[in-house]
């Protein structure tokens, strides 16, 4: 897009392009999403940033009407295979809060100094700071939907010190965090004050095929780890996490919001952990997609545009753990993942209903016996339990795809169906092949798509 055009985007309150760049307006000091509702500035006060932490870099604060740092993430981005586009998963999963950007740049195999570069020329922004940016949009959310003491909240959100949280918030939001937690409706405050769990609404763009992604994790959901619940329309997905600093067990409603989200609830044994769940739930909901441009790619080949109009905003699920998902598919979807959980998962301190397990660590499976799991699968599944346990094989969502699934292929008795399968969901790749898709090249980069197009409805 020229800036020109992003300007019409903006002067016609476009949000498909919410999350794909933002406007600052000198005039105000403030930086919006292009489907912000105020009185469109004059193009001599606007310029346009990649990111939102590239405009608070730029002096700019968040407006309080749109609210551009809780827009969905660029579906760009999220798709793209090279270092930038992993280099943003992994912040995303809260790798520089953790580890720091040497954490981080150790994982991409570059140099802290290369990574800084490269993400400054894509996104306007480096490490640090977009994993700023991420901090204040969490602590806002919590500041805004939890009773949580403020001090409780800057730990939670990541930040090293209460201090470096107040700084933080006064900087991106022009409030302090009492003012910020002032401004939240009172009818929100007293219902989610007496609510058990971290509320949440995952943001996503245009429609979503809501039906389809929660019948197809309900046709695979493993017992003690997974569950779904109420009826076809209402229906709630609910599953374990196994997360750095301890467990948690996530939430999700089938019924969207009118604003564009799914309310999601975390019950977390840390709150450090947060940010890293919610990102999760993003990656396995596949909410940063973009529909549109999926829609106008899939729905000009005459063989799917029946289906593309008949089922708006599909959606290609992904995983919440990687490495959980890449053992899954091994084990196949009857008994025998059922069965692994059974014998080697870790039991929750505190089960939730049904769900009382954690999938077992990589690591578990690697040195047991195996003995509930068919004789068959044995070997592959100990193989790639090996390889995920001594690093050797990455499937972190700063993985490099084409090399992770080289590695999978080099497993003895891999099937290429099943590298394609962790490819497509534990890697998050919109643009897998995987039987029975034809090789349509009118479909790339979309192909994840077009193979759940063809899918029967769950």
């Amino acid at each position: 897009m020229t800036e020109d055009s992003r300007y019409e985007a903006v002067r016609s309150r476009d949000a498909r392009f919410d999350g794909v760049f933002f406007f600052g307006v000198s005039s105000t000091g403030i930086y919006c999403r292009p489907s912000c509702p105020a009185i469109t500035p004059k193009r001599v006060n606007v310029s346009f940033y990649p990111t939102a932490a590239a405009a608070q870099g730029a002096g700019f604060r968040a407006c309080r009407r749109c609210r551009p740092d809780a827009v969905p993430g660029s579906a760009d981005w999220n798709a793209r295979a090279d270092v930038v586009g992993r280099a943003v998963r992994l912040i995303g999963d809260g790798v520089v809060d953790r580890e720091g950007v040497a954490g981080l740049a150790s994982r991409l195999g570059y140099s802290a100094r290369q990574v800084q570069r490269q993400l400054n020329a894509e996104l306007g922004a480096g490490p640090i700071a977009l994993a700023r940016a991420q901090r204040g949009h969490t602590a806002r959310v919590l500041l805004q939907t939890t009773s949580m003491q403020a001090a409780d909240i800057a730990f939670a959100a990541g930040f090293a010190s209460v201090r470096q949280f107040n700084e933080t918030i006064r900087e991106i939001y022009a409030a302090t965090p009492t003012e910020l937690r002032a401004a939240r409706p009172a009818p929100a405050r007293e219902a989610r004050a007496s609510a058990a769990g971290v509320p949440l609404r995952l943001a996503y763009r245009g429609p979503y095929d809501t039906g389809y992604v929660f019948g197809y994790l309900a046709a695979r959901a493993v017992p003690g780890v997974e569950e779904v619940t109420g009826e076809p329309g209402t229906r709630t997905y609910r599953r374990t996490l196994r997360l750095p600093h301890g467990a948690g067990v996530a939430e999700v409603g089938e019924r969207p919001g009118r604003g564009g989200w799914l309310d999601c609830r975390l019950h977390l044994d840390d709150l450090r952990d947060l940010t890293t769940a919610t990102q999760r739930m993003r990656r396995l909901f596949d909410l940063d997609a973009d529909p549109y441009a999926v829609a106008e790619r899939l729905g000009a080949d005459p063989a799917l545009a029946e289906r593309v109009a008949a089922r708006p905003g599909v959606r290609a699920p992904g995983s919440a753990d990687p490495e959980e998902f890449a053992l899954r598919a091994v084990l196949g979807e009857g008994e025998a993942a059922a069965a692994a959980v059974a014998a080697y998962g870790e039991r929750l301190a505190h089960p939730r209903g049904t769900l009382t397990r954690l999938f077992p660590r990589p690591a578990d499976l690697a040195t047991a016996e195996l003995a509930e799991i068919p004789a068959d699968v044995r070997p592959l599944l100990r193989a790639l339990a090996t390889g995920l346990a001594s690093g050797e094989l990455r499937l972190d969502p700063g993985a490099d795809r084409d090399e992770a699934e080289r590695a999978l292929l080099a497993l003895p008795g891999m099937p290429p169906e099943c590298a394609a399968l962790i490819r497509m969901r534990a890697l998050g790749d919109p643009d897998v092949l995987l039987p029975p898709t034809p090789d349509t090249p009118s479909w790339h980069p979309w192909r994840t798509y077009a193979y759940h197009l063809r899918r029967p409805l769950p």
